[in-house]
């Protein structure tokens, strides 16, 4: 399932991440990786942005982003 199907308070594991380079290097920096847990924190109306917790940062993603996110739900 990809990370733009959650809901607020879900909770999930990064199985792949499927984009280019650049949006990749930036996850990456943030922590988001293959193996990682988060957790949905927020989501706008219709799900434009989330806003989701990865080892205690708190990342803003746009909806495009959270789409490219497969991840498996804990």
């Amino acid at each position: 399932m990809k990370l733009s199907e959650l809901h607020k308070g879900d909770r999930a594991m990064i199985v792949k991440i499927d984009t280019e380079d650049s949006l990749k290097s930036r996850l990456l920096s943030f922590g988001v990786s293959r193996g990682s847990e988060l957790s949905v924190e927020e989501c706008s109306l219709g799900k434009k942005t989330m806003e989701i917790l990865v080892d205690d940062t708190l990342i803003g993603l746009r909806g495009e982003e959270a789409s490219k996110i497969e991840v498996e739900r804990l």
